[in-house]
């Protein structure tokens, strides 16, 4: 069974960093796909970033101006994503997410992903 547990989050001010990071257990393939998704107070749940593990394949939402980095933690099996110079606007919650197989041309689609953590809060003051 697949299992997912963010951790990292909290309230940190405007122009500081976070590392959130996400354990991932139970795949029976060697390679899947991880992403970070998150959801801002009136908006939908949105995609940040994702990569395949173990490929180098990663994808960027457009919006994130180059402050996030999502990278493989292959010691802990762990995704983490890194988010600097953090603004009020990303507050919300972030959610790590998995599937098994699929494109990168889909990788920050929600529907498209079938297992999903519990979320973890980032709030961010001005």
């Amino acid at each position: 069974q697949v299992h997912l547990v963010e951790s990292g989050g909290g309230s940190v001010q405007a122009g500081g960093s976070l590392r959130l990071s996400c354990t991932a257990s139970g795949f029976s393939s060697h390679t899947v796909w991880l992403a970070w998704f998150r959801q801002v107070p009136g908006k939908e749940r949105e995609g940040v970033a994702a990569l395949r593990t173990g490929s180098g394949q990663a994808r960027y939402a457009n919006f994130l101006k180059g402050r996030f980095t999502i990278a493989e933690d292959s010691d802990n099996n762990a995704l983490v994503l890194l988010i600097n110079d953090l603004e009020p606007g990303d507050t919300g919650m972030y959610y790590c997410a998995a599937r098994d197989n699929g494109f990168i041309a889909d990788s920050l689609r929600r529907n498209n992903y079938k297992y999903w953590g519990q979320g973890i809060q980032v709030t961010v003051s001005s």
